[in-house]
């Protein structure tokens, strides 16, 4: 247990015990540590000493907190691959996972350099769709994807509904589609991406920009999309194999 009077702040003691339980296993990846109340009382202490033994447990990235949940062991890392075929659910469903899109929501934007990307003329109209890659209840990445509007009306409306852009490129009659070049960077979050993340806003994310083509080599959809950092794994795959 905590000691007083040690030279060591008891809010750090409490973190490192939570900790080596963690490793320990007495805690399984995911679940859910007793809540502040039950350990301040096994702990002797206010739930403010709680609250920042916690904050230093998320930054250490041993343990996620989720606003109005609670706070959860934090799973292993995920593999994402990224390649030629880069496909969302079938990257979670080969470990074990189901995942899907919610989308936050859509705008008509004009954008120059995006246009470009999507050899449209610089004041050709865009659709930007905000979404969310999920499993389970765990938000994987937060994307903007960019599209031709003419050429995808309706396309949030149909993404809403299938929750897969696959899916829905396949309503526009796309039935396969391609990674023409991804480039990553590291970054730190904006407060709202830290947020919908489940994130410290001060730990860095995964930060991937795309460009999917059609069959014809035509751009079809350019990307941002920030994955958690502590959490997912990019695998660059060898498309020479």
């Amino acid at each position: 247990m905590v000691e007083r009077g040690s030279g060591v702040a008891v809010w750090r003691q409490i973190g490192e015990l939570l900790a080596d339980d963690i490793r320990n296993k007495l805690y399984a990846a995911g679940e859910q540590l007793p809540p502040e109340p039950e350990l301040a009382a096994k702990f002797s202490v206010n739930r403010h000493t709680i609250r920042r033994a916690m904050g230093e447990l998320e930054q250490s990235g041993l343990v996620r907190i989720e606003q109005g949940r609670g706070t959860f062991v934090q799973e292993h890392a995920i593999d994402y691959a990224i390649g030629k075929r880069t496909r969302f659910s079938e990257n979670l469903r080969s470990q074990g996972m189901l995942g899907y899109i919610d989308v936050l929501g859509s705008q008509s934007v004009r954008a120059a350099e995006i246009a470009r990307q999507l050899g449209l003329s610089r004041s050709a109209g865009l659709l930007r769709v905000q979404s969310l890659g999920k499993t389970e209840n765990r938000c994987v990445d937060v994307s903007e994807h960019y599209l031709d509007e003419k050429r995808f009306p309706d396309f949030a409306d149909n993404l809403r509904k299938l929750r897969s852009i696959s899916r829905t490129y396949v309503h526009y009659g796309i039935a396969d589609y391609t990674r023409k070049w991804s480039r990553i960077t590291a970054a730190l979050p904006t407060p709202e991406v830290a947020r919908l993340l489940g994130q410290p806003k001060t730990r860095p994310i995964l930060n991937v920009e795309s460009l999917n083509v059609d069959r014809d080599g035509a751009p079809l959809q350019y990307s941002v999309t920030r994955f958690v950092g502590d959490w997912v794994q990019l695998v660059v795959a060898d498309e020479s194999a």
